[in-house]
């Protein structure tokens, strides 16, 4: 290996910074797909709630997707704060997070735009799968590059990488809902993101 690429990308505070940069891009231009209805085509209050009404199926893919790009943002920064350095292939697996996240509004508005299809449900999902596969890849690089702190509990590595397949598992189950009615899939996967976004905190409050 060059000198260069010994000393290229080492720098996690720098990636972190770059992710945040990309996440909330990618979170902004989810919410600009979505269109208000045409201003003359509303005489009154009714005409108003029919024309929201009929966003319904956009919002719910636009939580759909909110949810998903936060859990792995929280996935990624996990991942990070229990890495103390890092190399060149490590940044570049990171990147193409960073590419598959940036593929999320494209994939989204797809979705929305043809929720009745397989096809788009489908290539939503790839998105997903992507981002997981890459994720699973950066930690498993991570620990074989010894790039992991010290002090990380013996039980982290594991708990990591099974959230990641678990989590992916679930995804999975969800597109071969489609073969049905991909509605139900849709449904699915945004039951599965709340699971993972706001049932654990109820679970700890309730063992309180």
């Amino acid at each position: 290996m060059s000198s260069y690429n010994r000393i290229a990308g080492g720098s996690v505070e720098r990636m972190a910074a770059l992710s945040d940069g990309v996440f909330a891009v990618a979170m902004t231009l989810l919410l600009l797909d979505l269109h208000l209805p045409a201003r003359e085509a509303i005489h009154n209050d009714r005409g108003l709630l029919h024309a929201m009404a009929g966003l319904a199926p956009q919002l719910l893919v636009y939580l759909l997707s909110f949810l998903t790009l936060g859990i792995f943002w929280v996935g990624q920064q996990t991942q990070l704060n229990h890495v103390e350095r890092s190399d060149r292939n490590f940044s570049w697996i990171h990147l193409a997070f960073l590419f598959a996240v940036t593929l999320m509004p494209f994939s989204t508005r797809v979705l929305a735009e043809f929720a009745e299809f397989r096809a788009a449900l489908v290539g939503y999902w790839v998105n997903i799968l992507l981002l997981g596969v890459i994720l699973y890849l950066s930690w498993g690089y991570a620990s074989k590059a010894r790039l992991l702190r010290a002090d990380v509990p013996p039980e982290v590595p594991a708990a990591i990488c099974r959230r990641i397949l678990i989590g992916q598992g679930l995804y999975a189950v969800g597109a071969l809902l489609c073969a049905l009615n991909t509605y139900w899939s849709i449904a699915f996967i945004v039951l599965v993101q709340l699971n993972y976004a706001i049932a654990p905190r109820l679970w700890r409050r309730s063992l309180k």
